[in-house]
């Protein structure tokens, strides 16, 4: 896997994952809209530790530089 996830694009996947698990740890979302937030909160944070996003490769997306991909030892 090629990594195409930015350092920005990180934070901002943890801080969105913070948000929809915050809203349902607090109760203020509920039932199985709550359960999806979770769901989708894991995965910001999966996909944030290992610097991949299936959605983007699927895309043909990365928002890391070039030559960010290449201090990586492709």
């Amino acid at each position: 896997m090629k990594p195409n996830i930015n350092g920005t694009d990180k934070i901002i996947r943890f801080i969105l994952a913070a948000i929809l698990a915050g809203l349902y740890i607090a109760g203020i979302v509920t039932g199985w809209l709550g359960i999806v937030f979770v769901v989708f909160a894991a995965v910001l944070v999966v996909t944030a530790f290992i610097n991949f996003c299936p959605i983007y490769h699927m895309l043909g997306i990365s928002t890391r530089k070039q030559a960010d991909s290449k201090s990586e030892g492709e």
